[in-house]
């Protein structure tokens, strides 16, 4: 859940790795550092945000062009100076830094203590630092084999020696690591966000394997040493695609950007003469989907929600029995795979350490699996059988927004899918696919009432208690609502079933707490306006998501955000838009930092 950047080349190492890292400070900002490699190790570290860092290495520059940094987001140890990476070794002048976490690191610790190695910090790093250090005999890259041959846990590292002034070593088991080849020159990598201004030419490394890279060439193994040949790919993103633009958060850039997002998701997915589906991610696993006796939906947070409402399209549309499970309890309850289940393991990063871990459960005992995720080459990406990829483009912003939309969309042409090769006629595949491509537009018509919901978001923005309450597919958009509020602007926020506010949750209700409704038009509405007088009833305010042209909505809410008309089944690819703007606009409001919530993290590769 950190950020990584390391580089070998000719340039000026210092100004490259602080670009890199800025660009990689969603991933965790609890405190940075930066070792470079000149005539000696040279290291720098700060507690706080990477301009903490950069203050401190303006007042001491750093000159080398071999170097790494990193950000930390704090799994072992508190938040300090010392626990900060990079770790260094007491002898060999070897230094490291790591995503990830060792779990046996207590006993290494003990038998490293006995080997005479004093440590300074409570890091788990810090034991893999010394070791490197332990086994070293003069070729880094075997002492770093070797080291982690006798480690149980997560690890993406970057080590660099200065007795080996001119090779970076890195390495990675469940967590992303990125080589980015240019001219004389390898820039190294958690994300492609701190890669694109470099070069577009990567390679991904698998679990267990070592690359040793010098300024001319590049050297990839397994920990036993056998040679191992990687896949280079060209990078897909583009610059500005991780820049701010005219928006002052990458939170408000990505709502934004949901329109043409899905357009891009869709492209090339819809076939309008036949009224039907084209999913090339499942190739020749297409009839095994359509024969599934169940489908098993599994993700975390935001792709958890998104999930849910998979497991809703799925079983009302392909008429397929669904169910959605939390990915870190499902491998723990020895859950049951029948034959003929597939597993759809949603995630933005695909490297989700909680989700990654629940597909390789389910396809150890037989399950199809499948990936609904937007990062190119991610692991969830290659170990799965087949997927779809979400191609909604970066995400910086932790909240995540545009991925949901995604991850929703995905799953919306996967039920299609089935259901066009079950039991829909094509006249009504048609009429639904014909809906879904207006989609994009229909989310530009709810933008359009971002002034408003800014508006309303200041009436409310200070009541540190919410609820959120929707019925049928847009009872997880309420969880999603409440989870975006959570996030980012500290407020407590609850979402639940409109229907069990009154089994018990209705105690929280006093005069003035916010209720927020997602009262569209659709086969509950009726049931949600009983729902909403009850609230009223105990003095709360309701804020409802409504579809335009309903003035009846009026009469039982104190504000009300419209949406344009859509089919129930799709209808939280709408109802979610205004959630994320009032939760961007409240914690704008509150001030805080809407693109770096406290505690958070972007990708979460830890467990």
């Amino acid at each position: 859940m950190c950020g990584i950047v390391a580089y070998i080349g000719n340039k000026p190492a210092q100004s490259l790795l602080l670009e890199g890292l800025k660009r990689l400070e969603y991933r965790g900002y609890d405190s940075a550092g930066m070792a470079i490699l000149s005539d000696r190790l040279h290291i720098t570290r700060a507690v706080g945000r990477v301009a903490m860092l950069e203050e401190a290495v303006a007042r001491n520059p750093l000159a080398g062009t071999v170097g790494m940094a990193h950000t930390r987001w704090a799994t072992h140890g508190d938040v300090s100076e010392r626990n900060a990476h990079p770790h260094r070794d007491d002898k060999h002048g070897i230094a490291l830094i790591h995503n990830g976490t060792i779990e046996n690191y207590a006993p290494l610790k003990t038998y490293l203590q006995e080997k005479g190695h004093r440590f300074a910090s409570d890091t788990d790093t810090e034991v893999l630092a010394m070791l490197v250090s332990e086994l070293y005999d003069g070729d880094l890259e075997t002492a770093v084999q070797s080291a982690l041959r006798e480690i149980r846990g997560a690890y993406a590292i970057a080590v660099i020696c200065e007795k080996e002034a001119n090779t970076l070593v890195v390495a990675r088991k469940g967590s992303p690591l990125i080589v980015g080849i240019g001219d004389k020159e390898f820039v190294v990598a958690s994300d492609g966000s701190a890669i694109v201004a470099h070069t577009t030419q990567v390679f991904e490394l698998d679990d267990y394997q070592v690359c040793k890279l010098t300024r001319d060439d590049f050297r990839t193994s397994t920990l036993d040493n056998v040679p191992v040949t990687p896949k280079i790919r060209q990078l897909e993103m583009e610059l500005e695609q991780i820049e701010l633009g005219s928006f002052e958060t990458f939170m408000m850039k990505e709502i934004f950007e949901q329109p043409e997002a899905l357009r891009t998701t869709m492209r090339g997915r819809i076939d309008e003469h036949a009224g039907q589906v084209v999913l090339g991610g499942v190739g020749s696993y297409a009839r095994d989907l359509v024969r599934a006796r169940q489908i098993v939906l599994t993700g975390q947070g935001t792709a958890y929600h998104a999930a849910m409402i998979g497991q809703y399209l799925i079983e009302d549309l392909a008429k397929i029995p669904a169910k959605v499970e939390y990915a870190s309890e499902f491998r723990y309850r020895n859950p049951i795979i029948v034959e003929g289940t597939v597993l759809i393991a949603v995630s933005q990063s695909g490297e989700t350490a909680d989700t990654l871990a629940a597909l390789r459960e389910a396809k150890e005992r037989g399950a199809l699996t499948m990936g609904a995720v937007n990062v190119v080459g991610s692991s969830i990406a290659r170990e799965t059988d087949a997927g779809v990829y979400l191609r909604v483009g970066p995400e910086i912003g932790v909240a995540s927004t545009k991925a949901f939309t995604g991850q929703v969309m995905v799953l919306s042409l996967i039920s299609l899918f089935l259901a066009r090769r079950r039991f829909m006629s094509v006249d009504a595949c048609e009429v639904m696919l014909e809906e879904l491509s207006r989609v994009p537009d229909m989310i530009e018509k709810a933008l359009a009432e971002n002034d408003h919901i800014k508006r309303v978001t200041e009436k409310y923005c200070r009541n540190e208690n919410w609820l959120f309450l929707g019925r049928g597919y847009n009872y997880p958009v309420a969880l999603e609502g409440a989870l975006k509020l959570k996030e980012i602007s500290y407020i407590h926020a609850e979402g639940m079933p409109a229907a069990e506010i009154k089994h018990g949750p209705i105690a929280l209700i006093n005069d003035g707490m916010p209720a927020v409704f997602i009262a569209n038009k659709g086969p509950q509405y009726d049931k949600v306006m009983l729902n909403i007088e009850q609230v009223k009833a105990r003095g709360g305010r309701v804020i409802a998501v409504a579809t335009e042209g309903d003035q009846n909505i009026k009469r039982h809410a104190d504000d009300v955000f419209y949406i344009p008309d859509i089919s129930d089944a799709l209808s939280p690819l709408l109802t979610v838009v205004p959630l994320q703007l009032l939760a961007c606009h409240a914690a704008k409001l509150r001030g805080h930092d809407v693109d770096k919530p406290r505690n958070l993290a972007k990708s979460v590769t830890v467990e």
